[in-house]
């Protein structure tokens, strides 16, 4: 699963995948979670083990989508 998460004052994205097994729901459960106990970072996990920490405050937007398809290159028929 694919994570997209925007910054306030900052022009960039954060891009990341979630491990396998991880579902929509209990991904925005964990972080409402983390946001409901007044955390000011949030701590996320990416597939690679990686941690990342993010103010809660400086958050604009976090959008949860599929895992995208990877990009074909040529010009042939699929």
């Amino acid at each position: 699963m694919e994570i997209r998460i925007g910054i306030s004052d900052s022009p960039r994205e954060i891009d990341l995948e979630l491990p396998e097994g991880m579902t929509q729901e209990e991904f925005i459960a964990s972080l409402e979670a983390s946001i409901a106990s007044g955390s000011s970072i949030l701590w996320i996990a990416d597939r690679k083990g990686h941690k990342l920490g993010v103010f809660a405050s400086k958050l604009a937007y976090i959008e949860v989508g599929a895992t995208k398809e990877e990009r074909r290159v040529g010009f042939g028929a699929p």
